[in-house]
């Protein structure tokens, strides 16, 4: 179980019907089995006094972010419908962020971005961490490679120590080994404006992303099913 406290805030992202059902329009594999895992780390959470944020998704009818509109996604959690629902049965425990309400893209829990000309604003989680003295970041949800994976990066780059607990979130992408590849592209150059201090790196639990800032020429090592370990010579983030 993860070390939670006060000062830590577990944000849960989107688990919602449109996602996590099968019958959900942008359904992950698995999608629903995340939520007893998600309702333990919740209880675990609520019990050390850590803040727990819940995201939504929650879209207008019509939106450039939807295919139809000349977006990219299938229509999806809109406003009001079934689909938009938080998973009955998720363990409900905090403040809801809902994303994407005027039509913009709404991947990351800190940010959404207007999709024709791609200027972003916050949400209002960075005033709740703000508000309860959040130092550290815990996220689980879904999917794993979007909106979990820019939640992450998101809560890194306004200064969060951030882990990623991958029992607890699920893959929009079919191929199980893609979930590498996210990881991957968070080692990339075009990160490395983070701040410079190395992150202490251990593993949590051997099934924890420890998510921080790499030194250079520091070889990052990964789980087994993971895949190998790489080296990177410039700043980035650490998977684990």
């Amino acid at each position: 179980m993860a070390d939670y406290g006060n000062q830590t805030a577990l944000i849960v992202v989107d688990v919602q019907n449109d996602f996590a059902d099968p019958a959900g329009s942008l359904s992950v594999s698995g999608g629903m089995e995340v939520v007893a895992f998600a309702n333990d780390q919740v209880s675990a959470a609520e019990a050390s006094g850590a803040l727990v944020v819940f995201t939504q998704d929650w879209h207008p009818p019509s939106t450039p972010h939807f295919v139809k509109d000349g977006g990219t996604w299938p229509v999806h959690c809109v406003a009001d419908s079934w689909g938009a629902e938080l998973v009955p049965g998720l363990r409900v425990r905090g403040p809801v962020v809902r994303k994407g309400t005027g039509g913009e893209d709404g991947y990351s829990g800190f940010t959404v971005r207007d999709p024709t000309n791609g200027v972003e604003q916050d949400t209002e989680l960075l005033g709740l961490l703000g508000d309860r003295g959040g130092e550290r970041v815990v996220v689980i949800g879904l999917a794993t490679d979007y909106c979990v994976k820019e939640t992450a990066l998101d809560a890194l780059r306004r200064g969060f120590p951030t882990v990623v607990r991958p029992r607890a979130c699920g893959l929009l992408t079919a191929h199980r080994a893609t979930v590498t590849v996210q990881w991957v592209n968070m080692l990339t150059p075009e990160h490395s404006s983070w701040p410079a201090n190395p992150a202490e790196e251990r593993v949590l639990e051997g099934a924890t992303y420890r998510l921080g800032i790499v030194q250079r020429r520091r070889v990052v090592r990964r789980p087994r099913s993971l895949g190998l370990a790489l080296r990177t010579s410039e700043p980035g983030c650490v998977v684990q």
